[in-house]
């Protein structure tokens, strides 16, 4: 006798869900529910208080519902799967206190990690796919199966808020989702689908306390602590790492000299953290990596036109480069630089900017200015773009200041 397919409890698929999440490498990984949000009217009064500065995707009127009511974005959801994938990486020797030398945050190092995290994501919902296909009614059409979506910072999800929800930890005071046995170096995906899934309990603890370890180190004050209803406050105008990738025109003046030698991005919130120092490990996932420095072969010098021979240009590495290397890079060196990386989202002109400003705090600190460093902003004052023409003079104008 022919039986059909065994039907599995919600809490049974959940469970193998799970351990499927962590075969693919994700460290951490929740269920909830796809219920409407209780942080949304903290997120509309931060839109309203401009502290999303230049992003202003987050503040359209589609995206803010889509992020209020999840089934705008995929209507026949029913569970939604949060995971963590970690990717600390340990800071070479010396860096980031070697002031000639970039520091890039730990998670554009490697490889784009939305390339990355997606990819193991998807696979996680064809796995799902399947997984409901063995449980469909003999001879049922395929387009009957629970649907599922997937993102990677990239949609219109409050990924933090869904991952609190699903127990992966607790609002830290630096906004950072906090797990307190892996800390916050991990990327948040979430998959949306139509698949009933057992829920995990929300992360309800708050583990901060009375720390204000975020708070104090921040060297811009972005960090303003915990309003009234206990959400934790950033001006992202003035984060770091928002001024160096997602800021377009010229950085405050008072706000560069905060900034030290850091390119793209920050980290220095997780890395006062008590609970990420303690807890952080290297992240296994060989695609986060740190890129080595490499040899570049271009069949022609753009700048010598008569020279048909190939030139070699060396490509920094992205662990602690040297800032005279990350200025001198032609374009299509920094198109070499950032192919595959969260680095390129800054552009050309913007890591330019970021880095001209380096310099010149680097210069600022030096009682023998560094001749390689001054000519690199000199040649700089010409540049095509004037936010980096303008950012080089600043850098050149700190030759003798005190940092």
């Amino acid at each position: 006798m022919k039986h059909g397919p065994r039907s599995v409890s919600a809490v049974d698929l959940a469970a193998r869900v799970r351990a499927e999440a962590h075969a693919l490498g994700f460290s951490l990984v929740g269920v909830t529910r796809p219920d409407a949000s209780d942080h949304v009217a903290f997120y509309r009064a931060w839109l309203a208080a401009g502290r999303h500065g230049e992003m202003r995707y987050l503040g359209r009127k589609d995206a803010v519902e889509r992020r209020a009511d999840l089934t705008k974005t995929l209507a026949s959801v029913r569970s939604v799967v949060v995971v963590g994938h970690e990717y600390f990486q340990e800071d070479p020797p010396s860096v980031p206190d070697d002031r000639s030398r970039g520091v890039i945050a730990r998670y554009a190092r490697g490889r784009d990690y939305h390339k990355v995290v997606k990819k193991k994501l998807q696979r996680l919902g064809r796995w799902m796919e399947n997984a409901a296909r063995g449980e469909a009614p003999s001879g049922g059409a395929s387009a009957t199966l629970p649907s599922w979506r997937a993102y990677v910072d990239t949609g219109p999800i409050l990924e933090r808020d869904l991952a609190r929800r699903a127990g992966l930890g607790w609002f830290g005071k630096n906004t950072m989702i906090l797990n307190p046995k892996r800390g916050s170096y991990f990327f948040l995906g979430v998959l949306l689908t139509g698949v009933d899934l057992e829920p995990d309990l929300p992360f309800q603890a708050d583990y901060c306390g009375s720390c204000r370890a975020c708070l104090d180190a921040c060297p811009t004050e972005a960090l303003l602590g915990r309003d009234e209803t206990g959400a934790p406050v950033m001006d992202a105008t003035r984060c770091i790492s928002y001024l160096t990738i997602e800021h377009r025109g010229p950085i405050p003046r008072e706000l560069r000299p905060l900034m030290g030698n850091r390119v793209y991005g920050c980290d220095i919130c997780q890395e006062v953290c008590p609970y990420t120092h303690k807890f952080s490990r290297p992240s296994q996932e060989p695609d986060y990596a740190p890129r080595p420095a490499w040899e570049a072969e271009w069949g022609r010098d753009r700048d010598a036109p008569d020279d048909d021979g190939p030139t070699e240009a060396t490509i920094p590495t992205t662990d602690g480069p040297s800032l005279v290397d990350l200025m001198r890079m032609s374009e299509d060196e920094w198109d070499a630089y950032t192919r595959g990386s969260a680095i390129r989202r800054a552009g050309y002109a913007g890591l330019r900017r970021n880095v001209a400003i380096a310099l010149g705090n680097w210069l600022a600190g030096s009682d023998t200015p560094d001749p390689e460093a001054m000519g690199e902003l000199v040649a700089a004052l010409s540049d095509e773009d004037s936010v980096v023409a303008e950012a080089a003079a600043w850098g050149l104008g700190r030759v003798g200041e005190r940092p």
